[in-house]
This record gives C-alpha cells, structure tokens and sequence, in this order.
C-alpha cells in the first residue's frame, strides 16, 4: 500500500514564524516533478509539535488542494496522549489522506496491553496506519513480540516506518514482518541497507533537499541494477550525512534557504544552525551534483 519515496515535508515558515504558504507551493510542486510517490504532511520534520491546531488545519487544507491527488499522502497525527491522538487523526480524516502516521508514545513510556490499546483506538477510525518506530526520540523500542502482537491485533496497521539504528533488530523485524506489512526506512543514511532487507520504501527528510536522488536510487534498485544505485547513494550520502549536522529539521531548512526555497526559520526549542556547521554544510552542497538536488 505504501510504497516508494515519501518526503518528510518540512512546513516553511517566514523569518517572522508564520507558515510560508508561498514556499511550501514551490516546494511541494518541486516535489513532484521529481517523481517522488508520497508527501507525509505534519510529522516530526514539520514541526507540527510546535503547531497550534488552527494552524495545522490551514497548511493540510492548502497542501491537500494542491497536491489534489497527484501523489498519496499521509498525515502525522500521533502523541504521547491517545486522546490528543484521536482528536488529531479525526481532524486529519477531513481531508480523507491515505493513511496516518501514528508515533508510538513518548515520555510515558507504555507497557505491551497500553500500545495495543492506542492503536486499537487510532484504527477504530477506519484509516490506514504507518507505525512510527523511532527509538532515538520517543524512548521506546519495540521488541518484535510486542510488534508482533500490535500487528495481530490492528491490522489496519499497513506499514511500519522503521527508524531504530539497531540493524541487528532492525533485521529481525524485517524478516518478520515484512510479508505481512509495507517496511519504511525511516533513517536516510541507511537507505540502501533497509532495501537489501526488503523495505518497500522511505520516509525521508532529506528527501526535501535531494528527492530526485532517492527517486533514482529506488528505481535502479527495483529494477536490480544495485551497482548503479549504490554509485548514486554514494555522491548524495555526504549531504544527506550533512542534513543530520544538528536536529532535524533544522539543517535540511537551512539547505531549501540556500536553494532559494523559504526561510531557514524553525520554531522554539529548535534554534538556528551553528555558523560554523552552516559554513560546513554550504561546502558539501556546493560538491553536490546539482540533478541529486530539486
């Protein structure tokens, strides 16, 4: 169901912190003409934690006219409360998205029955759901057991986005589940071996700087030309390595400033990039091959 490059869209802001509507057309447009299969709206890299609802229903009202159907699209809705959950997945079902991603819940630190039960909840909403893995955030692993109970229990669960750097776990999962579910690589820099391991595709925050790459890198992949991918992974992987300098989103927004695409504003507690790190990343974009980038 869920297959191919998905962009982690990042919400463009003004200097003055206002959602830069202008910005997020031409971002979303360069999106497309790049050939990516998917734009995941309001998730980490949206900063859609920082978001107030008002303003969260605006951008999906304005990015789902425009994206108008011509790729899928999923909605960030999830949280540490599963009421705050639901309030956003129903918000987000009004501007019918394919599917919903849903982070398991930081902070609280739930125990095996309490995950099973917020997804229960979420999919009783009728929506398809991206399980959202990512240890390094939330303070949450998985083990596949539990995994292997959500996914019995939920199965509108249609899709995991896999973000945890534990390969060796990572691999168990995969071979487990990948038969039953679309694996998502969530972690860019590790596209290639997610794909070696079945992954169906990538979630990607890069990806807003460098669609066209991971569109080529999948494509030769799919049609067993591995070599050829690997030499395109191998010219983008210093600037997606450079898009993770400091938290994301923050270096990939500087990245679209430089490619004259909105503001590098992001949103407290995020603040600007590192001036030294910004000298940094402007040195690998400039070794960059100007058709990696939209």
């Amino acid at each position: 169901m869920f297959q191919g490059i998905y962009t982690a869209l990042v919400t463009p802001f003004t200097q003055e912190g206002k959602i830069d509507f202008n910005s997020l057309e031409t971002l979303i447009e360069k999106q497309i003409s790049a050939g990516v299969d998917g734009l995941v709206l309001l998730g980490t890299t949206a900063e859609a934690a920082t978001m107030d609802e008002a303003e969260k229903d605006e951008l999906l009202c304005a990015a789902i006219k425009q994206i108008n159907k011509r790729v899928k699209v999923i909605i960030g809705t999830g949280t540490n409360c599963t009421a705050t959950t639901l309030k956003n997945s129903k918000a987000a079902l009004r501007h019918s998205p394919d599917g919903i991603l849903v982070v398991t819940p930081y902070y609280n630190k739930p125990n095996p029955s309490g995950l099973v039960e917020h997804y229960r909840q979420v999919a009783q909403l009728g929506c398809p759901i991206v399980l959202y893995h990512i240890p390094g955030r939330t303070g949450l692993k998985l083990p596949a057991n539990v995994l292997a109970k959500i996914l019995q229990e939920v199965p509108l669960i249609k899709a995991v986005k896999e973000s945890d750097y534990d390969m060796c776990g990572v691999t168990d999962t995969a071979v487990k589940f990948a038969d039953k579910i679309n694996y998502l690589c969530g972690n860019d820099d590790l596209f290639l071996q997610y794909l070696s391991i079945n992954c169906s595709g990538i979630i990607s925050a890069a990806a807003n700087v460098m669609a066209p790459a991971f569109v080529r890198i999948h494509q030769h992949w799919k049609k067993g030309e591995t070599q050829k991918a690997f030499e395109i992974f191998t010219q983008a992987y210093p600037l997606i390595k450079a898009c993770y300098t400091e938290t994301n989103p923050t270096c990939v927004k500087y990245l679209l400033s430089r490619l004259n695409i909105g503001t590098d504003t992001v949103r407290l507690p995020l603040g600007s990039v590192d001036k030294t790190n910004k000298e940094k990343i402007d040195v690998v974009l400039n070794q960059t091959k100007k058709s990696l980038l939209i």
